[in-house]
């Protein structure tokens, strides 16, 4: 069972999936940094109390399938997802579509994938790929983080669609139901609509944890890890919080590069300076968010380590929080036409 899915490379999983399932079905304009704006993708969230690998939750994204839904559901594209409970039900599931002819976004754990360099496996729920055929026993992978395709055995499937854990995919998968002709016109009204929900979720949700506050949050906290934790303790925090920025969906740096692109893009449908001035805000961001990185991985390796390496620290988040919020309420200022 094969169709004629074409394999894209992308910098981020869920958006490379996006992209690459919306052209499956026709629509031949959708690019990665659409697919991110208009999915509403950029986000931050610091959640101490839930733990992934032994440090703080801290995302650069929303909750794993979002992006896909919002740009559908703004494009007006039909899609199908499902869960299961039983490993013997999501395989039969899968095979149906597969017989059907379509191509399968799927959720799995990365640990467990053959075909990623070992230093990069660790247990992270929230991966996304396309599954586009099988072959005897062998299900045909476009993963969109890699090169190439690849594929992988109903066995090593299994245990990536059903690993344990945080976010644990249980066997999730969803796809786009029918073929599909996007106008330009639905292009640039889920634009606006994408760029509208992000300006919510980072400007005005409710909370401390979240958004433009989350990101300030965590930079006051930051400066006080070093003295609540332990220096060895706050190290490890940082580093997860590296991981999760640069390692784990392109993260701070990248989001906000990817962000900036599709706010350029967003000017070809609208043609608004506001929206370039935006995007050169977000390219700054991005900028910020990889220096701050650095300093944290000078202080995880022990390079540096005093509080007042800590206090710089807090004051690149701080520093990134009045960035995104300017660009933000930029964006909110657009009179649309």
């Amino acid at each position: 069972m094969t169709n004629n899915f074409k394999h894209i490379q992308a910098a981020h999983c869920e958006t490379g999936v996006t992209t690459n399932l919306l052209r499956g079905i026709g629509i031949d304009k959708m690019t990665e940094p659409l697919a991110f704006g208009i999915g509403a993708g950029l986000f931050f969230a610091y959640i101490p109390l839930l733990k992934i690998n032994n440090g703080p939750a801290i995302a650069f994204r929303t909750l794993p399938g979002r992006i896909f839904s919002k740009t559908c559901n703004s494009l007006g594209v039909h899609i199908f997802r499902q869960t299961f409970r039983s490993k013997e039900d999501a395989q039969i599931a899968l095979d149906k579509r597969l017989a059907e002819g379509h191509a399968v976004g799927c959720q799995v754990g990365v640990y467990y994938l053959p075909y990623f360099p070992k230093q990069y496996r660790f247990h992270f729920n929230a991966h996304n790929l396309v599954v586009y055929g099988k072959e005897a026993d062998n299900y045909l992978v476009s993963d969109p983080i890699m090169e190439t395709v690849t594929s992988l055995t109903s066995y090593e499937l299994e245990r990536v669609r059903f690993a344990r854990g945080a976010l644990s995919p249980n066997g999730r998968l969803y796809y786009p139901v029918n073929e599909y002709t996007v106008s330009d016109e639905k292009i640039k009204n889920a634009i606006k609509t994408g760029i509208k929900s992000n300006v919510f979720t980072m400007l005005t949700i409710p909370g401390f944890i979240s958004g433009i506050q989350g990101i300030r949050f965590t930079g006051n906290r930051i400066k006080k890890w070093r003295d609540k934790l332990g220096l060895e303790k706050a190290g490890l925090y940082l580093a997860q919080l590296v991981r999760m920025q640069e390692e784990i969906g392109t993260g701070g740096g990248g989001f906000r590069y990817i962000y900036a692109a599709f706010l350029q893009e967003a000017n070809a449908y609208h043609n608004n300076d506001q929206l370039l001035r935006a995007s050169e805000t977000f390219t700054n961001a991005g900028d910020l968010w990889r220096t701050a990185a650095v300093q944290a991985a000078g202080i995880f390796k022990g390079r540096i380590g005093s509080q007042a390496d800590f206090d710089v620290m807090g004051d690149y988040l701080l520093e990134i929080a009045a960035v995104e919020k300017r660009a933000f309420e930029g964006l909110s200022k657009i009179k649309w036409r």
